[in-house]
């Protein structure tokens, strides 16, 4: 499916004439009421049925109140406007509308199927309002059904139109600022050494890193607008080169982080990222890449150079530079041994099948003694 990307909220009237949208159902966060959007949003000239009742970390339950409310008031259309849960949410509740399974096309068993989903017949509009995961331009989501942690795929959840306004930016808290742009930058990275990587994903990586490279200071320390608009693309990017590859390592290892040491998930990334690509670099000879050391290689000088340096070590350096220049610490463990044990048995091994470089347990054990000081 071709996605629309589309900048300025001024278009999104227009979009919603193209689907001839009568009644949207419209899915935000808890940030909508303090979005500079909202009016734009609230003037529109379409019916409106708002869902925000889900949590930070969705949970089926709250994407069955959902899926019960679209069904009730019969909407033609879903707009999401929000950050990576609120796009999650609506895309579950998409498919589940849409797939003849009905509700069980996101739980166990059958989230592991892509079930069948003719994904034109509810048109589909996500207006991100952080830079980070790029959740607007993938066909994944993430909830939560028993306590256990989903991933839905699905190439009829992808939005048919990704509406970036990079102004709601401006009044983003600046810890989550940083904790979403570094998100964005790992998913470009992994994104390029992932053995998944084709032409096209390597395209939206090289973007993806060298737009962040150059604005990082700016958007970060300055507030400034344009840069704003560069990071925000930026993570577009990046949700484009990860849809086609998935994540690896950092990813995989950053998931318990989050939930032992409540670090945010780009935080969470970021602690795991140079500790990850350092080992990789000294044990290229554990390739598992068919394309070979010697590329991995070439694909590390790569990145180096889209970050603005030339080898593969300045540019961990420079990575950790930046993390240190934004006081993105490291978590700090209370019971060392116990939490170790922890996060090395927590890693999804269908997520380590990505990575380029083999990681077996002890290993992992390895890094995250490195990672959790």
């Amino acid at each position: 499916m071709q996605q629309n990307i589309i900048q300025g909220i001024d278009k999104l009237p227009q979009i919603l004439k193209e689907v001839n949208s009568k009644k949207c159902f419209l899915v935000v966060d808890s940030s909508y009421p303090f979005l500079n959007i909202k009016d734009a949003i609230e003037a529109l000239d379409v019916e409106k049925v708002m869902f925000s009742d889900f949590t930070p970390n969705p949970l089926y339950e709250d994407v069955c109140k959902g899926i019960d409310l679209l069904k009730a008031e019969k909407c033609d259309s879903i707009l999401t406007v929000g950050g990576g849960s609120a796009i999650d949410v609506a895309k579950c509740i998409k498919l589940a509308v849409l797939a003849a399974e009905g509700n069980n096309a996101i739980i166990p068993p059958l989230v592991n199927t892509r079930v069948a989903c003719e994904g034109t017949k509810l048109p589909f509009i996500a207006i991100p309002t952080t830079a980070g995961t790029g959740s607007e331009s993938t066909h994944n989501a993430v909830m939560y059904y028993e306590g256990t942690k989903q991933t839905v795929t699905n190439d009829g959840v992808l939005p048919d139109y990704a509406l970036l306004e990079p102004s709601v930016l401006k009044t983003l808290p600046l810890y989550q600022k940083k904790c979403t742009m570094m998100d964005a930058l790992c998913q470009g990275i992994e994104s390029w050494w992932s053995v998944n990587s084709t032409e096209e994903s390597w395209h939206y990586s090289s973007n993806t890193i060298e737009l962040i490279a150059q604005k990082w200071r700016a958007y970060i320390f300055d507030n400034d607008s344009k840069a704003a608009e560069q990071i925000m693309l930026a993570a577009n990017f990046g949700g484009r080169a990860i849809n086609i590859t998935q994540t690896t390592a950092a990813h995989a290892m950053s998931y318990k982080i989050t939930s032992l040491y409540k670090l945010p998930h780009g935080h969470a990334v970021a602690v795991c990222l140079p500790e990850i690509w350092e080992y990789m670099l000294e044990n290229t000879d554990k390739c598992i890449d068919a394309r070979g050391a010697a590329y991995l290689n070439d694909i590390f000088t790569c990145i180096s150079r889209s970050l603005g340096v030339q080898t593969p070590k300045e540019a961990i350096a420079l990575f950790r530079q930046m993390m240190k220049e934004m006081e993105l610490a490291n978590p700090v463990a209370n019971e060392r041994e116990q939490e170790l044990v922890t996060l090395s048995s927590s890693v999804n091994p269908i997520r380590l099948k990505n990575n380029p470089v083999g990681l077996d347990v002890e290993t992992i054990r390895g890094l995250y003694e490195v990672i959790v000081k």
